[in-house]
């Protein structure tokens, strides 16, 4: 097939990724129809990102004012079955971005669960020294802070190994308001990473995940990796079919 038209290019840069084991019990209700849980190593896992985007363009035009900014999203891992083949993918609980444009661009298109909020970014990172990478946000009167600290040359990432499962889903599932489900492409080359030595978050999660993803999000972390990244590219996402009805 024909590789959708680009929705958004951009460059994903200084990724920070903390991740848990998340009970399968509070992912499933959030699954997309036609898809399931993707585990590593028996487990469900669940991320939260920090990163850049720079040098944004929707539909090949730069928007002044809003080419680069600073994201942090909570995401699960999935995957779907076409023709044999795993499709792996994320899909968002929270994306949060601070400008009001891009949150309602992505709720009306894709129906992505976006929210504007100021934020600030502090990024010193050298792919071959390494360093810090912070992303701080506010909402509700409450202020969140998630950072990583790493040290040395970012390495290839290692076949198999939990870093690996992290980062390459190359497609993404999203509810939509009617009960189905848009499927988008996501294309970037494998990153280099780090495996954090320091790493943190801080923030009531409860005020902004609910009461079960926020306790998860209280404890601390299995793993931290920081990832370099690179140019990448979102596909124009299409909707899966519908099941068909049951029969009378």
């Amino acid at each position: 097939m024909k590789p959708a038209r680009a929705f958004l290019t951009a460059r994903w840069e200084d990724l920070v990724l903390l991740n848990w084991a998340a009970p399968e019990t509070l992912l499933e209700p959030l699954l997309p129809r036609g898809t399931e849980l993707d585990r590593w190593q028996g487990e469900a896992l669940i991320s939260l990102v920090g990163f850049r985007f720079r040098d944004t363009r929707v539909l090949g035009v730069s928007i002044p004012g809003h080419r680069n900014f600073p994201e942090v999203n909570l995401r699960f891992y999935v995957r779907r079955d076409v023709d044999g083949t795993a499709r792996r993918a994320v899909v968002f609980v929270r994306e949060i971005v601070p400008r009001r444009a891009i949150a309602a661009i992505a709720r009306w298109i894709y129906n992505e669960p976006y929210l504007a909020a100021p934020m600030r970014e502090r990024v010193a990172l050298d792919a071959g020294r390494g360093g810090e990478a912070e992303f701080a946000w506010w909402h509700g009167g409450h202020a969140f802070t998630l950072r990583a600290a790493v040290d040395g040359p970012a390495a290839p990432l290692c076949p198999g190994s939990e870093a690996e499962f992290v980062t390459e889903h190359y497609y993404g599932y999203t509810r939509q308001r009617d009960g189905g489900t848009l499927e988008y492409a996501v294309e970037h080359p494998r990153w280099r990473v780090w495996s954090a030595y320091q790493h943190s978050f801080y923030g009531p999660a409860r005020s902004l995940y609910g009461d079960g993803l926020g306790a998860m999000l209280a404890a601390p972390p299995r793993s931290a990796y920081v990832a370099v990244g690179s140019p990448v590219t979102v596909r124009v996402g299409r909707r899966l079919p519908q099941p068909e009805p049951p029969r009378q």
